[in-house]
């Protein structure tokens, strides 16, 4: 008996280790993916090199999501293998802007201005599509002052961040960011084309786009449905120079092309020409038309990262009573596929980072 025993134990303990190998060996790419996680900034901010499949593909073909709760359904059954996920997307306010520096390179400068958040910086080379940096408002995950991807374990809903992307540049110079307007009906396109919510539309771009026009054509071919009940207007950038701005007024997809000789920046209200003043941020998009206006739309990396500190946010919102401050700022440089990252408005501790690296 006791050496029945002793075998069915062995052979217990064989299993477990075999199915603990082939769990280990089927889940390889996404424990590369959460042990590659690192705090980059004490702030909160984050860096993730994610060699695992987010499933872009898949999603795409399969017709894309028309709601936040069909992309959480897809991400949570698809990459966190069930586990529960909900998607938290608040309001926030920023600056864009497109600038030159003396070299030549094109550079596309962003403000994330919010609340306090976590933010993470990813770095992803999918098989399908260009390898790119993208920064995550990961506070739609769930994290928070307290609760930080500081474990393996505390780190799994992570593996969500390619979806909750604000702004990013990819390999071939394209860059995106996205700029809240409220009061706005929010974007819900009906037709027969693919599916996308604003946060897997900015992903399905950076992964597929390598230009402006190629962007454009790309929304043209596609339903949008706005995140979180709210409204979104972009502004994309490119390596060769391009800029435009994409707005959606009555469901319709405008496109605000940057003219010869023009500079091109966006901040919280709408700038198509017949609703033009619509929503806030007319006073930092000033400083950015002036600013730029002056250096003839020239301007260092430096010089554009103190433009970024000028229409920085640091305020208490008057309607909320909460303190909106900007969460992260980026000089993204599209011709040198580098970007230099400021959290939380300490505009003297720069975070740079490569696409070559």
């Amino acid at each position: 008996m006791k050496k029945i025993l002793k075998r069915v134990g062995i052979g217990l303990l064989a299993a477990v280790v075999l199915l603990a190998v082939g769990l280990g060996w089927m889940f390889r790419k996404e424990i590369q993916t959460l042990n590659s996680i690192r705090k980059v900034d004490d702030y909160g901010m984050y860096q993730i090199e994610y060699s695992a499949d987010y499933g872009l593909d898949q999603l795409v073909a399969s017709g894309g999501a028309s709601s936040d709760s069909e992309l959480v359904s897809y991400v949570a059954g698809n990459l966190l293998k069930g586990l529960p996920l909900k998607f938290n997307i608040p309001d926030f306010g920023c600056s864009t802007f497109q600038a030159q520096n003396e070299d030549g390179d094109w550079l596309f400068g962003r403000n994330y201005d919010l609340n306090y958040v976590p933010g993470m910086i990813v770095k992803s080379n999918p098989d399908q599509g260009y390898a790119s940096i993208s920064i995550a408002n990961i506070s739609v995950l769930g994290y928070n002052e307290e609760k930080r991807p500081d474990s393996f374990l505390s780190s799994i809903m992570s593996l969500a961040a390619p979806y909750v992307m604000m702004d990013g540049m990819n390999e071939m110079g394209f860059s995106i960011g996205v700029l809240l307007i409220r009061g706005v009906e929010p974007t819900h396109q009906e037709t027969d084309k693919l599916d996308l919510t604003t946060t897997s539309a900015m992903r399905w771009l950076l992964d597929k786009a390598a230009t402006v026009e190629e962007a454009i054509g790309m929304l043209e071919n596609m339903d949008m449905h706005a995140s979180a009940n709210a409204s979104y207007h972009f502004q994309m950038a490119d390596a060769q120079g391009d800029s435009a701005v994409i707005e959606y007024i009555d469901n319709q997809l405008r496109v605000i092309r940057k003219e010869d000789g023009e500079f091109q920046m966006l901040t919280n209200f709408l700038i198509s020409e017949d609703v033009y003043g619509f929503g806030k941020g007319q006073d930092r998009y000033a400083i950015l038309a002036d600013t730029l206006q002056e250096n003839n739309g020239i301007l260092s990396e430096n010089e554009a990262m103190s433009l970024l500190e000028a229409v920085s946010q640091n305020k208490v919102n008057e309607e909320t009573g909460a303190l909106t401050a900007t969460q992260w700022s980026v000089v993204y440089n599209n011709t040198q596929k580098t970007a230099k990252i400021v959290a939380g408005g300490q505009f003297g501790k720069v975070i740079e980072i490569s696409l070559g690296q």
